[in-house]
């Protein structure tokens, strides 16, 4: 672990620049997936990258430049590459950096369980291809798949200023879904979601509950065949966590991006109906609404020591009793708009610089049980699983669907519904939150796959949710 440390930090002291400040962003990251796709094993994917990023402050003025060369003349190469950029971009500079601070922490992160050995490459195979065996055998089960994939990350960020930041850390991200086809309609049903992924080592499958789950899926995909279509019109909707993270992911998250806000994104991943203006001020949901970037969980995706600039990440919230305080802004961010923010500057790797981006993004248990939250619905419906989502480029205007549906009536779970849809206005959706599930309904999930920026960075984001209710939704079936 951090073989490259005292390397890095002898070439480090040897780099020479005329910068008031510099810094080296080093990143390893090898990973691979396994898949068992209807009982075949397919080949390995493996990958493995390695480079490091040299940013300078030069007359107020930043730029970076990056290598795979990590030898003491690469990153001297890349240094004065950054110091020439910056010297291009000083006469059409829109800031200036002088007074920005700056880290010079000395710290340590690691995943919990990464002293533990992973299970190898054969024993996974296994795992998968048991699980992938005990699909029952039914003409209609037409596809399925079990797979395992695994990344390892190691960052050194060095500066001048003093900061020794290491990070090691193992994501896990296991997966199960079944296809059913009855000659006129297919049904997938997927355990857990699309996007469930933790820190860890092998209790992360046992956590997603992998093991013996591939009968109760296959099952589900059948009754998804067999049900009537969600009915149309206003309802009560209570979306379980697996769903909760892809509203919290649109709605929340990417609206709150302080560079998107400021215009950043405009050309790719759009703009912000969240004005700056309206922190502190904006009721963006009800007052059960409370919203927090959270990197104190040690098993979720986005939770960390410091962020890619080296500012230290600590728990904030950024909606409290449904009024918005805080934006999902970065250090630089900050400093352009004069607003606080958290420790979200990241970077996809080492050839992309730090932006914001969203890291754990996670809403805060209430006091429900599930049995009190379906209790309290008269007509409603249960919806989980996120199979599909559209949403304007403002974030505002949304229109989301699931794989599986159950109806509520007086109070009690009732039959089984399938393409079920909602639809909704982000600001409104959200002051339409009823009830908040408490912490026996709370799962800590995530994706592997955020893509923003130019260049496109695609990175892990965590979320957290317990289950929660919205009253009075605009809820409708597959053949609307």
């Amino acid at each position: 672990m951090f073989e490259h440390h005292a390397t890095l930090k002898k070439h480090f002291s040897a780099l020479r620049t005329t910068a008031e400040f510099f810094s080296l962003r080093y990143v390893r990251e090898s990973g691979q997936y396994l898949s068992v796709r209807k009982n075949v094993a397919e080949p390995p994917h493996l990958g493995h990258d390695e480079g490091a990023m040299l940013t300078v402050r030069l007359n107020g003025v930043e730029a970076y430049a990056a290598t795979n060369d990590i030898s003491l003349a690469g990153l001297q190469a890349a240094l004065e590459r950054a110091e020439q950029q910056a010297r291009l971009i000083k006469p059409h500079a829109l800031l200036d950096l002088h007074q920005q601070p700056v880290s010079s922490d000395v710290a340590d992160y690691l995943s919990p369980d990464l002293d533990q050995p992973f299970p190898s490459l054969s024993d996974c195979y296994q795992l998968l291809g048991d699980e992938s065996a005990a699909v029952p055998k039914d003409e209609r089960l037409v596809s399925w798949e079990v797979s395992l994939g695994t990344t390892r990350v190691e960052q050194i960020y060095l500066n001048s200023a003093g900061a020794q930041l290491r990070q090691a850390q193992r994501f896990v991200f296991p997966g199960l879904s079944v296809t059913a086809f009855d000659g006129n309609d297919s049904q997938t049903r997927t355990l857990g979601g699309t996007n469930f992924g933790q820190q860890g080592s092998a209790g992360v499958i046992q956590r997603f509950g992998l093991v013996g789950a591939a009968r109760k899926v296959a099952d589900e995909a059948l009754q998804l065949l067999r049900a009537p279509n969600t009915p149309h019109g206003p309802r009560d909707l209570l979306l379980m966590p697996d769903q909760m993270i892809l509203q919290i992911h649109e709605s929340i998250g990417h609206p709150l991006e302080l560079d998107r806000i400021l215009g950043d994104e405009r050309n790719y991943a759009g703009t912000s109906f969240v004005k700056a203006s309206d922190f502190g001020h904006l009721q963006y949901g009800s007052p059960l609404l409370n919203v927090t970037f959270d990197p104190d969980i040690p098993e979720q995706l986005a939770s960390y020591g410091h962020d890619d600039d080296g500012t230290p990440a600590s728990k904030q919230f950024l909606i409290r009793e449904g009024l918005l305080l805080k934006p999902l802004g970065g250090a630089l961010s900050q400093f352009r708009a004069n607003l606080p923010g958290v420790a979200n500057s990241r970077a996809c790797g080492w050839n992309r610089a730090p932006i914001d981006r969203m890291a754990n993004l996670n809403i805060e248990p209430g006091d429900k049980s599930l049995a009190q939250l379906v209790g309290g619905i008269e007509n409603g419906i249960l919806m989980s699983t996120n199979r599909s989502w559209s949403i304007d480029d403002a974030r505002n205007k949304f229109q989301f669907g699931c794989e599986w549906g159950q109806l509520i009536e007086n109070g009690e779970l009732k039959g089984v519904v399938k393409n079920p849809n909602y639809r909704a206005i982000s600001a409104q959706f959200w002051r339409k939150l009823s009830a908040v599930g408490d912490a026996s309904t709370f799962k800590v999930l995530g994706t592997p796959n955020c893509g923003k920026g130019e260049p496109n960075q695609v990175i892990r984001v965590g979320h957290a949710s317990p289950a929660c209710v919205f009253s009075n939704v605009d809820v409708f079936g597959g053949d609307a």
